[in-house]
């Protein structure tokens, strides 16, 4: 009898054990592949997904003639870059500007330095059209960016998106409120994960 005990608790262990590190995943990925891509950064040089391989990205959606929702959203990701590297961890923080026709690469440097954020892991990204930026923020990160005919402000998400070393995005935050310690441990995760 003691020793089906023992052999009972034993295959409780080893399960436990099993489950625990099963659970070491981020919870409930989105798992949302993203596509190929190829723009031009702040520093009016090509950037894209060749560039971010291997790495944990942070990204979201602004635009520099925003009037609303882009400025906390700039200082919220300005507030966990820098939480991040107080943390040690190396995330790459990419914005896809919604108004590339106003938004050149030198009105995407200057506004970025207007948060004073660290630039040398932020790529602010233009370098295509409205209609390119709209079906890619749909089709990868099922976001809206659409600029209405004859409006100077531009309709758009307000999520921050983390994604792994692989490209596949794998959690979405509220960037008007993100959850600063969720971002950071799941960040954490992903980049131990891309160490394999």
């Amino acid at each position: 009898m003691r020793a089906q005990t023992y052999l009972l608790l034993s295959f409780l262990l080893i399960g436990a054990v099993f489950l625990s590190a099963c659970g070491q995943g981020v919870d409930n990925p989105l798992n949302w592949e993203t596509e190929e891509f190829s723009f031009t950064d702040h520093n009016n040089e090509e950037f894209g997904s060749s560039d971010l391989e291997g790495k944990v990205w942070l990204a979201d959606f602004v635009f520099t003639n925003c009037t609303t929702v882009c400025l906390p959203m700039m200082a919220n990701m300005k507030g966990v870059q820098e939480e991040l590297q107080s943390q040690g961890l190396d995330v790459e923080i990419v914005s896809f500007s919604v108004d590339p026709t106003v938004d050149t690469p030198e009105a995407l440097k200057s506004y970025a330095q207007s948060f004073d954020v660290d630039l040398s892991r932020w790529h602010l990204l233009t370098g295509y059209s409205q209609q390119q930026i709209a079906d890619f923020a749909l089709e990868n990160f099922k976001a809206i960016a659409q600029k209405p005919e004859n409006e100077s402000q531009v309709i758009h998400g307000t999520s921050f998106y983390l994604v792994n070393h692989e490209g596949v995005i794998m959690k979405d935050y509220d960037g008007l409120n993100p959850p600063v310690d969720d971002i950071v441990r799941d960040a954490a995760i992903l980049l131990e994960e891309a160490e394999g």
